[in-house]
């Protein structure tokens, strides 16, 4: 039986934000208010109670970050976009000795509160990871791994 169907296993989660936002100007995309709360803000919201620990892979001044109360991964390696994020998140959750990552691009405010649960079906016959997906489109920077 799949145990993210019952109680799901320890996880980490990382909030990917170590992009430079240059299709919007650049700054912090996560930054950008959506009803009055910023995308970063409103997205460690629906992550944190499905985690055991949350981080932010983000790179330059972590002091921008300090409000959100969250560790802050820079990317180990540069210019490989999100995967060198993801790269980060896997450390991080390997040093917690987290088995499993939940990862989450900065601009998607509106992911399920459930999103553990539901990525975790798609790892039930042994598969080592799952994207998020929806109107048949794959989204795979949003997974589980």
């Amino acid at each position: 039986m799949n145990p993210f169907l019952t109680s799901p296993p320890a996880a980490g989660g990382v909030i990917l934000a170590g992009g430079r936002a240059l299709r919007m100007g650049g700054g912090d995309k996560g930054r950008q208010s959506l009803g009055g709360q910023d995308m970063l803000t409103r997205l460690a919201a629906v992550l944190r109670p499905q985690v055991s620990a949350l981080a932010l892979n983000a790179n330059g001044d972590p002091a921008r970050f300090a409000d959100l109360a969250l560790p802050v991964l820079p990317d180990g390696l540069e210019d490989a976009g999100p995967l060198a994020g993801l790269l980060a998140g896997l450390d991080w959750a390997h040093g917690l000795g987290l088995p499993w990552l939940l990862s989450a691009p900065t601009d998607t405010p509106f992911l399920p509160p459930d999103l553990l649960i539901r990525l975790g079906h798609g790892v039930c016959g042994g598969q080592l990871a799952a994207v998020a997906a929806s109107g048949g489109r794959r989204h795979p920077v949003a997974g589980l791994w």
